[in-house]
């Protein structure tokens, strides 16, 4: 059972932060486009679980996204709101897989490639998914303390992708110690922006909870990954 919700989660990681496009995002609210995204995940986790007759799991899965859509439809979009609906669907998708274990008899995984399948889901966790909360989060203090980054358009959202995958691969190959050499780089770079409190303020707290997601979600995948022997 857990190596399933874990290929699901990795599934639902892919589809939600790398199949789902900006258009699609912004368009969700209505019914159509509601449906194509949960097609999507239905898709995904039917591609992922390689059980091609058991049609009950994709069907559930499509079910489950549509109606945490339409309630998430309903709240504001803030990084609480991002986090309770992320936390409904990794839940939803536990709940999912017992039910159909213990009432419809869910088939053992029997497929290929799941070390893959799940560094691939977390490496897009850690470097889209989080960078979505970080930045909700991020934007409030902008906005209450009127802060003027300036920078290059997106710049920031860019450095954090990349200092997000250089932690999950130094976590991946068992180099944690690699993560002491970016704080330390990003230190030097930011050095100027320390002179302005609330600029260094809003850094250090971007950064640190970039950093910690990150690492966090490279542990949990590089966890995960063990689940299933070779």
């Amino acid at each position: 059972m857990i190596t399933t919700v874990a290929l699901l989660i990795a599934a639902h990681f892919i589809a939600d932060f790398l199949l789902q496009p900006d258009w699609l995002a912004k368009r969700k609210r209505n019914l159509p486009w509601m449906a194509l995204h949960g097609v999507i995940h239905a898709l995904a986790a039917y591609l992922v679980r390689q059980s091609w007759s058991y049609w009950q799991l994709p069907l559930a899965i499509f079910l489950v996204h549509v109606l945490i859509d339409a309630v998430k439809g309903r709240c504001r979009d803030t990084a609480i709101a991002f986090a309770v609906d992320q936390a409904a669907r990794v839940a939803a998708l536990g709940g999912v897989v017992w039910a159909l274990e213990k009432y419809q008899g869910l088939p053992a995984f029997a497929g290929t490639g799941y070390p893959l399948i799940i560094a691939v889901g977390g490496v897009v966790a850690t470097v889209q998914g989080a960078g979505f909360f970080v930045g909700k989060f991020t934007q409030r203090l902008v906005d209450e303390n009127q802060l003027e980054l300036g920078g290059l358009n997106g710049g920031g959202a860019w450095i954090g992708r990349l200092e997000r995958a250089l932690i999950f691969l130094f976590i991946l190959i068992d180099h944690p110690a690699g993560i002491g050499f970016l704080v330390a780089a990003k230190s030097i770079l930011r050095f100027e922006e320390a002179k302005n409190q609330k600029l260094a303020e809003y850094v250090l707290i971007g950064t640190l909870l970039s950093f910690s997601l990150a690492i966090a979600l490279a542990e949990a995948t590089k966890w995960a990954m063990t689940l299933r022997a070779p």
